[in-house]
């Protein structure tokens, strides 16, 4: 597909003038991410259920790394006419977390918050520090979740099942791999929802840090890799 849209783009790939073929391969691209952000859901579940999956704890700044994710969404999140605003009462907070991981977190509550809010929405992208934990909230004035789905949102295949909430395909999964994602740095993640007023996911980790090797966070094609992620997790939301 890459070598399909570069050969598009030089020319040396063409067809008639009414046939857009850039649209049909986004649109393959997209069904591919699916595809792989699902084998990656599904090993990942197997691999925690297994014992076999591990976190890579250092210290960084949890402020940094969830206001960079927040702010690298904006322009995606502004294209669907959607308001995004990242608020904290903490400048710097540096605590023992998988950058990587926190990012996975966040991707996936934020993508559940796009499905789900309308044109003209607002989704608000808090980060407090209350007593010795960090507490990043992700709420929206989408269309909410019923009272009964809320109990199970976070087990395996638990998808809420209903017309005003399943606008879009996804196999159930996500939410449960964050769950065990928070967990495993000793954190808990809770929804808050109402029907048609909106969801607030709130995720807490403690603030904790490792004895560590001083060394930073390799930033080599970051940003490139940053946007291959919000592809894989947003490919559920169709325009």
């Amino acid at each position: 597909m890459q070598l399909l849209n570069r050969k598009v783009n030089q020319g040396s790939i063409y067809c008639n003038d009414d046939t857009n073929l850039l649209n049909y391969i986004n649109s393959i691209k997209q069904n591919s991410y699916r595809l792989l952000r699902l084998v990656n859901n599904l090993i990942d579940m197997s691999r925690i259920d297994t014992g076999y999956y591990e976190i890579n704890l250092k210290n960084y700044d949890i402020v940094k790394i969830v206001e960079d994710i927040t702010m690298s969404v904006t322009q995606y999140v502004e294209n669907k006419g959607i308001d995004i605003i990242f608020d904290t009462n903490v400048e710097e907070s540096v605590i023992a977390c998988d950058p990587d991981k926190i990012e996975r977190i966040m991707l996936n509550i934020l993508s559940n918050a796009i499905k789900y809010t309308d044109e003209h929405g607002k989704i608000m992208v808090d980060l407090n520090q209350v007593a010795k934990k960090i507490t990043v909230s992700v709420k929206d004035n989408g269309v909410g979740i019923s009272e009964e789905k809320l109990d199970f949102i976070f087990e395996r295949f638990g998808q809420a099942n209903n017309a005003l909430t399943r606008r879009c395909e996804g196999s159930g999964i996500g939410l449960s791999l964050v769950k065990s994602l928070v967990n495993m740095h000793d954190g808990d993640i809770y929804v808050k929802s109402n029907i048609g007023e909106g969801t607030e996911f709130i995720f807490e980790i403690p603030i904790k840090t490792v004895e560590e090797e001083n060394e930073n966070m390799n930033k080599d094609n970051y940003e490139e890799l940053r946007i291959e992620k919000c592809n894989i997790e947003f490919s559920d939301i169709y325009s």
